[in-house]
């Protein structure tokens, strides 16, 4: 007889800790099982190296304008393994904890890879071909993505996905970065930082596409302030590596480029391979995603998906929601669906962009009638005081009647720690806050965030520092 319990998650990454964390803590008797290591690639492989790297970026930053704070400083060459060595014990530490908390919450942790039998059991077989089966009342599948590839740009040698760019041990010195999406310019903009020469590739008319204009408009002038040479509404043709460790890119109408390194940022694609569903009720798209109601359940009884294996937003908060969401049901709570329109977003790069609800265009487009307003970081004084005063807050509110601003419908943010004041925005947003409402709150002076209060009580028809 296979083990029984009330929950087993396929998929250790950020949506299947989430989940099984939290339903064990709800009382569940949970099982976790996972082929590589817990955290899954936003750990491992993404999101948090990434992120220390573009700190070790803004150190860099930083000491190359200490002159201007009255700090002498000499910027030598960067030891990038004492970097690498860094994120890796950063990662390290998170997995160890992760791991304690199996322990912790009495989750049974099978290290393994997971696939779904026709009875709703999970076979799971280890690194050593050892064989055990478990069986589930509920079964969440949170296997993840893996970065996608363009045909003649696989990895190896210099050609790289987020995979092997976050274990490189020295900076090269050219790089091409083909795509211009929140990952690849997170990469653009921490390799330019590092003091690499970086070309972005991007076959649409603009990086970035689907931001705010006004917020893209701010990135594009900062990272040319970097010398990134960004080239858009060209395709990648192929690569002729040159036998001396660089290649050369073909792209365009016949245009080329030589470096030294070769990063696909083209997005992830759900990684269902190895799940056995084809032989199961579970339905799979023809994108690869896994097919899921509003709740995430599946076609089959019981079968819950979350994460990049389904088609909503890839973020790791956003399977966090999802992760809540299916628990709640499993455990016979009330909840409503995660309201996909109105997650949190955040890119990385410098500037940093964070947004919440629709874009001005966005918002226009689904036939709002709308008031805006913008502000920008240049004259906030905790800006001036950090030497970072490229960016704007910018606010999309419901027209009234009588042409007054209503409901906050979106919050739109780039420039310094945007990433760190989104909360106040995504609050409004989702509580469908009316700009009277908001601009009653007092922010705390100086700081950032009282951009977000300025820009907010600018819709009220009256102000104090515009």
């Amino acid at each position: 007889m296979a083990d029984q319990f009330d929950l087993v998650i396929v998929g250790g990454g950020p949506g299947g800790y989430a989940a099984a964390f939290y339903g064990a803590s709800a009382g569940l008797s949970v099982a976790l099982v996972e082929k590589d290591v817990i955290g899954g690639t936003c750990l491992n492989r993404g999101c948090i190296p990434a992120k220390a790297f573009l700190e070790t970026a803004a150190a860099r930053r930083h000491a190359e304008h200490a002159n201007e704070f009255g700090i002498a400083t000499v910027v030598g060459d960067i030891n990038f393994a004492v970097a690498q060595a860094r994120k890796q014990k950063i990662v390290d530490g998170l997995v160890k904890g992760l791991t304690g908390l199996t322990k912790s919450k009495k989750v049974t942790y099978l290290l393994g890879t997971g696939s779904l039998n026709t009875d709703n059991s999970v076979t799971v077989t280890a690194a050593d071909g050892a064989v055990s089966r478990i069986s589930g009342r509920n079964i969440i599948l949170a296997a993840g993505s893996v970065p996608r590839v363009i045909p003649g740009f696989e990895p190896g040698g210099p050609v790289m996905t987020s995979d092997e760019v976050l274990m490189l041990e020295h900076i090269p010195a050219r790089i091409a970065v083909i795509g211009g999406g929140a990952i690849g310019c997170e990469f653009a903009s921490t390799f330019a930082d590092l003091g690499a020469q970086v070309t972005i590739l991007e076959g649409l008319p603009k990086i970035l596409p689907g931001l705010d204009a006004d917020l893209a408009t701010v990135v594009v002038r900062s990272f040319q302030k970097k010398k990134i040479d960004i080239k858009t509404g060209v395709g990648v043709k192929s690569h002729t590596p040159t036998g001396s460790g660089s290649t050369v890119v073909q792209f365009g109408d016949g245009e080329s480029i030589e470096v030294d390194a070769v990063i696909v940022s083209i997005g992830r694609r759900p990684f269902a391979d190895q799940l056995g569903l084809a032989s199961t009720g579970v339905k799979v798209s023809d994108r690869g995603f896994v097919e899921v109601d509003e709740w995430c359940l599946t076609s089959a009884a019981n079968v819950w998906a979350i994460g990049d294996l389904i088609n909503t937003p890839q973020l790791a908060h956003v399977a966090y929601a999802e992760a809540i969401l299916v628990v709640k049901q499993v455990l016979g709570e009330k909840t409503v669906p995660v309201d996909y329109d109105r997650v949190p977003w955040a890119i990385y790069c410098q500037p940093e962009v964070a947004w919440a609800g629709p874009g001005e265009e966005a918002a226009r487009a689904a036939g709002h009638d709308v008031v805006v307003s913008k502000h920008q970081f240049r004259a906030n004084s905790r800006a001036q005081i950090l030497g970072e005063t490229d960016g704007l807050v910018k606010i999309i509110a419901k027209k009234n009647p009588d042409g007054s601003a209503g409901q906050v419908l979106g919050v739109h943010m780039v420039g310094p720690w945007v990433t760190e004041q989104l909360s106040g925005g995504y609050l409004a947003v989702n509580w469908e806050a009316t700009v009277d409402e908001i601009a009653h709150f007092i922010q705390p002076h100086p700081s950032l965030s009282e951009l977000f209060g300025e820009t907010v009580m600018a819709l009220t028809g009256r102000s104090i520092n515009s």
